[in-house]
């Protein structure tokens, strides 16, 4: 992988917000590589005009529609953007809108878009094919949780005292409760959600504490409408005092970039307080598991091969010699000055110069005799290195449970045409 290998005659197109850090990161990475500027087209645009329309020889690239306050207005149908709430509506939303984009060849596919914001589906895929994920009374469920009565029911079952409950298509973490119940009857929840006198939701960059059930029963019944996912509590492995998990950059089907994100509390994302921590204690502290690590990222990715790049959250546990796929990000690629692992093809590149690099190789090495992609020149992301691999298990976990061999299609997403 070299950033000034030429995208054999296509161009680029991005689909984002175009004053935002992501897609100004892109697009440096792109001129930088040598490759014409990409075109850049609005997510507010796609909204209003009701869809776009590519040519056949763009590479078409799609990041995050967030941080854009219209965007956010149109898909969640709420004027203040720090409200929780809303995110089902979001989903059919944005399902919507990228069902509405036609032609060129995609990097990230609309199907596995669908299953990659639905946190309940992504599980049941992860799990079908064998990767280690957390214990999970939701997964492959797609009616909703009626509420608090029924979570706290799960919650009863011993394995379940200390779980995450999460909004099925959140983000960031956005609505993600860690609760702790003790066979007394205490209870209490760990979150960065703020529930106002009034009973509204909104995101806080403070994680704070509520040690009441009435509390924690209030945001959770405002949640559910949206759709909720339980999972069992991980304890994760510590890295000078402190809980740490990674997030682990794939990038056609290698793990290319790692973030260590360490904090006092059980949510570490780095913009609610959590830190970065030091990739070469990580891993001098797991030795050999280290590349158990890496490779269950990709294993993890694998069950997403006609996506160009994810974003996978592994929870170390038994002293950094086990790991748990926690999540995958659709646009996980957001890590400001890291680069590339030594020893990667993104060695040297920070994660979007990486997919610069890969995305004309990674189409080639899967080419195929027809196009139903959209990709003129029969170039169809149908697997990892030109095929799909077999995905097994790379750490031997309990953490596994049987799940459907498919996902069920999402009401309301739809991968739509891609030509």
């Amino acid at each position: 992988m070299t950033a000034a290998e030429p995208a054999d005659g296509y161009r680029w197109a991005v689909v984002g917000n175009g004053a935002n850090r992501r897609v100004r990161s892109f697009y440096a990475a792109a001129e930088a590589a040598g490759t014409r500027p990409p075109r850049v087209v609005e997510w507010l645009d796609v909204l209003h005009a009701g869809g776009h329309t590519f040519a056949g020889d763009e590479l078409v690239r799609l990041d995050s529609p967030g941080e854009e306050p219209e965007v956010d207005r149109l898909l969640r149908g709420i004027t203040d953007p720090t409200r929780v709430e809303g995110t089902a509506r979001w989903y059919a939303g944005f399902g919507a809108a990228v069902a509405s984009l036609r032609g060129g060849c995609r990097l990230d596919d609309p199907a596995e878009l669908a299953v990659l914001f639905d946190k309940r589906l992504c599980h049941a895929r992860l799990a079908a094919a064998e990767v280690a994920v957390p214990e999970s009374p939701t997964s492959g469920r797609t009616a909703p949780i009626a509420g608090w009565d029924e979570v706290r029911e799960y919650l009863r079952e011993p394995s379940l005292r200390r779980a995450f409950v999460k909004i099925a298509h959140g983000s960031s973490a956005s609505g993600v409760l860690a609760i702790e119940t003790h066979p007394s009857g205490r209870i209490r929840a760990t979150t960065s959600v703020e529930l106002t006198p009034a009973g509204a939701l909104h995101n806080s960059l403070r994680v704070r504490r509520y040690p009441t059930e009435a509390e924690i029963a209030a945001i959770v019944d405002r949640l559910a409408p949206d759709g909720l996912h339980i999972e069992r509590w991980i304890p994760k492995s510590t890295l000078r005092g402190r809980a740490a998990d990674l997030r682990v950059v794939v990038t056609a089907g290698r793990a290319t970039h790692i973030v260590v994100r360490c904090a006092s509390v059980p949510i570490t994302n780095l913009h609610l307080g959590g830190s970065r921590g030091d990739p070469a204690a990580v891993r001098q502290i797991a030795g050999a598991h280290w590349s158990r690590a890496l490779h269950l990222a990709e294993q993890a990715a694998a069950c997403f091969p006609a996506t160009l790049c994810v974003g996978v959250d592994l929870l170390p546990t038994d002293g950094w010699r086990r790991y748990v796929v926690g999540e995958v990000n659709a646009f996980g690629d957001l890590l400001p000055r890291i680069t590339g692992l030594p020893g990667t093809p993104a060695a040297g590149l920070d994660t979007y110069a990486a997919q610069v690099a890969a995305a004309p190789r990674w189409y080639r090495a899967v080419r195929t005799a027809s196009a139903p992609g959209g990709c003129p020149s029969g170039l169809r992301p149908t697997g990892v290195g030109g095929a799909t691999r077999e995905v097994v298990n790379a750490v031997p976990s309990t953490e596994r449970a049987p799940a459907p061999d498919s996902s069920p299609r999402p009401a309301g997403f739809f991968p739509g045409p891609r030509r």
